[in-house]
């Protein structure tokens, strides 16, 4: 991946963030830290080429299906969507307002978006149906779930990993937001999911662990999904952090919800070099 190609990515995680911040601040609602330690994952995903969408064909039988699991992020893929076309920016400003379709979890009301989710756990089990019916249909489509970590300790995630194992799922592909903190505390302190590369092997999983926030080797795994050799599904553990882009949020469990106010504000808009978002400087 070229230089070029990095600083443009950089570029635009950095505007997702803005607009992830304003959003959550302007709403009084909104999961900011979660959403942050997976907008670089997303914008590989969506700016780089990796996912076959079109917003102009949302029912196109060979699209790729994108499933959000941590739903919770939702911020993130709703500014990514609306950016790309899905629809108006415009419609930011209304994230959890009255007669808004953009709600606190991702909702499939919302054009580009496969499935409605937000209780952890159901994503990947639905991914894998996905799977399955592009496998019986002899359809080339990929299926990639976004997952928590914290996301791991339900029990019908490793239903849907064994059954997706058992029937060589290929063409799944599990991307595990690990960033080590789940709600309003570190994993490793009430039930610790390592060693989570080998969970996944178990379960007849081809893993790799990657560094979440780096583009050159999030772009080195996934733009070779299709041309991939092995007959296992794939499970990328993407090893994040929490809040990622403001230094007061990073790897600190309060964030979890909680929003910035006052001094706090204005350095986050600081460090993102934002001032004010775009959209809501012509509202």
């Amino acid at each position: 991946m070229r230089e070029g190609q990095i600083a443009r990515l950089k570029k635009k995680a950095n505007w997702v963030r803005r607009q992830v911040l304003d959003m959550a601040v302007r709403a009084g609602a909104g999961h900011i830290a979660p959403s942050f330690s997976c907008i670089d994952i997303l914008v590989t995903l969506y700016y780089g080429g990796v996912l076959r969408v079109d917003s102009n064909n949302l029912k196109r039988g060979e699209r790729d299906r994108f499933i959000l699991s941590k739903g919770h992020a939702a911020l993130a893929l709703y500014a990514i969507l609306a950016d790309c076309g899905f629809f108006p920016v415009s419609e930011l400003v209304t994230f959890t307002q009255e007669g808004s379709h953009l709600g606190g979890h991702a909702e499939d009301v919302v054009p580009g978006i496969e499935v409605a989710t937000g209780s952890l756990g159901h994503g990947l089990s639905i991914g894998t149906g996905l799977a399955l019916a592009a496998k019986m249909d002899k359809k080339k489509y990929l299926t990639v779930c976004l997952m928590s970590d914290g996301e791991c300790h339900e029990g019908s995630v490793w239903e849907a990993a064994m059954f997706a194992g058992h029937h060589r799922l290929n063409n799944l592909i599990a991307i595990i937001d690990n960033n080590g903190l789940s709600a309003i505390d570190f994993l490793k302190k009430y039930l610790d999911i390592a060693p989570l590369e080998k969970k996944w092997e178990s379960f007849g999983w081809e893993t790799v662990v990657i560094n979440g926030h780096s583009f050159k080797e999030l772009f080195g795994v996934l733009d070779s999904l299709r041309f991939r050799s092995s007959n296992r599904p794939l499970a990328i553990i993407a090893l994040t952090t929490k809040g990622k882009g403001v230094s007061f949020m990073e790897n600190e469990p309060i964030w979890q919800y909680r929003l910035p106010q006052g001094k706090e504000l204005k350095l986050a808009r600081k460090e993102l070099s934002c001032g004010r978002s775009d959209f809501l400087d012509k509202v």
